[in-house]
C-alpha cells in the first residue's frame, strides 16, 4: 500500500487536513505500506516557504512522520508537460482557443445538458477528448459508488496555452508516478476524481482506489471555520493540548472500530484502523469534548512527564512541585499558568475576591491562621500544614470555605488555585508567611 498526503501550502494546516494526513498515515502503519508527503504547491503565489514550513511544522508536532517526501508538485512539471504531449500524440488530447463565451455558446446550441465538445486548433489551451458514450465510474470506499455521464462533461482543459499543466492533469500524473495505490482525501475533492480517472484512463494506466472523507463542522452542524475555536493544528498547540489525544480525538472523527472505546492509544488505532470503518456523514468537531479527552490524557502522565511538557510549553523551568498540585485540575497545557502562575509571579489582583473574602472577618481569620503557618511543625509540607489549618478551623467553629479562602486570596490573589493546602507547602513558611502579611496590611 503507498497512500499520500497532499496539502497545498496555503496557510496553517487545517484541523480537517490534519485528520485527512492522520488517516492516510493510520492506513500506511496500519498495512505496513508507505505514507507519502506531497507538496502541492502550483500556487506560486501563496505557496511560500513559509507556508510549507507550517504544514512540515505540524506534522511533526503531531508525530506523523512520512516515509517519502516532501515531493514538490512544481519541481514535476517536465513530468507533466511530457504526459499532455503523449496524450496529443496520442489524439486523446487536443488544443483549442474556445473561450468561456465559446463553450456557453455550443451550449445553448446542444443543450446545457451536453458538456462541451471542441475541436483541433492546432494551438491554444489543451483539452483532453472526453468520450460521449458510457459513464465514468468511481468506486468509492467510503461513498460507494459515483457515477459521472461521460456526455455531461466537458472536454477537460488539462494545460494552458504555454503548456503549463493544470491541477487535476499533475494529480493524477503525480499519483501514478508515485505508485500510489490508495488516495484518500476530503470529500471537497469528489467532483476532481472523474476528471482525474478519465486523464488516468486516456494515459492506458490502472487507476489508485478513492476514500473521499466527510468534510468536519462544528457544533452547530455548519462547516468547520475559526468561529467554532481553533481552526489549525498550530491552534490546538498553542491552546495547550498535546498530540496524542489530538490523534485520538481526530480518528474518532467519522471513523469507529466497532465499539464505543473513547481513549485509544496510537499503537491501538494503527492496530484496529480500516478505512470500511469511516461515515459517510460530516463529522463535529466540538472542541469541548477534545478538551475532556486532552484532560484525561494528561493525568496519565507521570509528574515527570507532565513537569517537561508544561516547562516547554511555558519555557519556565522547576516546575515540578507547581505541576505536583495542579496535575489533578487541568485539562490543557494553557490551564496551568492561569491556574499556578502565581506561585512564581506572585498573587494576581482580583478586586472582586479581595472584597469578598479580605473584609473585616476574612482578614480576622487570616491573623489565626497566619499563626498557625508560622507554628508548622517541620518538615513544612502537606502532611503537617493540613492538620495545622484544620485546627483553625475546629477551634473557630467556621465553615472550611470560611477558613480557606481568606488564605487563599492572600496567596493567589483570587479565589481559585489548586488545593489549598499544597499550595501553602509549595510556597514555603516564609513566602507563605509574607503574602498573608501583604494582605493584612
Amino acid at each position: 500500500m503507498r497512500v499520500r498526503f497532499a496539502p497545498s501550502p496555503t496557510g496553517a494546516l487545517h484541523i480537517g487536513g490534519a485528520r485527512t494526513a492522520l488517516f492516510n498515515w493510520l492506513m500506511a502503519r496500519h498495512a505496513g505500506g508507505s505514507f507519502v508527503l506531497r507538496i502541492e504547491d502550483t500556487d506560486r503565489e501563496r505557496s511560500t516557504p513559509e507556508n510549507v514550513e507550517q504544514i512540515l511544522d505540524a506534522l511533526r508536532w503531531l508525530e506523523l512522520d512520512w516515509d517519502e517526501g516532501p515531493i514538490f508538485q512544481s519541481a514535476r512539471e517536465d513530468s507533466h508537460r511530457a504526459a499532455v504531449e503523449r496524450l496529443i500524440e496520442a489524439g486523446r488530447a487536443y488544443r483549442s482557443e474556445a473561450s468561456g463565451e465559446d463553450v456557453k455558446a455550443w451550449k445553448a446550441e446542444h443543450g446545457d445538458d451536453r458538456g462541451y465538445r471542441g475541436t483541433d486548433e492546432g494551438k491554444g489551451a489543451v483539452r483532453l477528448r472526453v468520450p460521449d458514450e458510457g459513464d465514468t465510474v468511481l468506486d468509492d470506499l467510503v461513498v460507494g459508488e459515483v457515477r459521472s455521464p461521460n456526455r455531461s462533461l466537458d472536454d477537460l482543459v488539462i494545460a494552458r496555452a504555454d503548456g503549463t499543466p493544470l491541477y487535476n492533469l499533475a494529480v493524477a500524473v503525480d499519483d501514478l508516478d508515485g505508485e500510489i495505490t490508495h488516495v484518500i482525501r476530503g470529500n471537497d475533492h469528489l467532483t476532481n476524481t472523474a476528471k482525474q480517472l478519465l486523464i488516468i484512463e486516456a494515459l492506458g494506466a490502472a487507476a489508485p482506489r478513492y476514500g473521499h472523507l466527510p468534510l468536519l463542522h462544528g457544533p452547530d452542524g455548519k462547516k468547520l471555520s475559526k468561529r467554532h475555536g481553533a481552526a489549525s493544528v498550530q491552534e490546538l498547540r498553542d491552546g495547550g493540548y498535546l498530540p496524542a489525544a489530538i490523534r485520538n480525538y481526530l480518528a474518532l472523527l467519522g471513523w469507529g472500530s466497532g465499539d464505543d472505546e473513547t481513549i485509544l492509544s496510537t499503537q491501538e488505532l494503527i492496530e484496529r484502523f480500516d478505512i470500511a470503518g469511516v461515515q459517510r456523514n460530516p463529522a463535529q468537531f466540538d472542541e469541548t469534548k477534545l478538551r475532556w479527552l486532552n484532560g484525561r490524557y494528561m493525568r496519565a502522565l507521570t509528574i515527570g512527564e507532565l513537569t517537561g511538557a508544561l516547562e516547554s510549553f511555558t519555557g519556565r523551568d522547576g516546575l515540578g512541585p507547581a505541576a505536583a498540585v495542579s496535575a489533578d485540575k487541568l485539562q490543557t497545557l494553557a490551564d496551568f499558568w492561569p491556574l499556578s502562575g502565581f506561585i512564581f509571579d506572585g498573587p494576581a489582583d482580583d478586586p472582586a475576591a479581595r472584597e469578598r473574602w479580605l473584609g473585616v472577618d476574612g482578614r480576622s481569620v487570616l491573623t489565626e491562621v497566619r499563626e498557625a503557618i508560622a507554628n508548622v511543625p517541620d518538615p513544612f509540607g502537606v502532611d503537617t500544614v493540613e492538620p495545622a489549618l484544620a485546627a483553625v478551623v475546629e477551634r473557630s467553629g467556621r465553615k472550611p470555605s470560611a477558613v480557606y479562602q481568606p488564605l487563599r486570596v492572600a496567596l493567589a490573589g483570587r479565589a481559585v488555585s489548586p488545593g489549598i493546602f499544597e499550595t501553602v507547602a509549595v510556597l514555603g513558611r516564609d513566602e507563605a508567611l509574607s503574602r498573608v502579611d501583604k494582605a493584612l496590611r
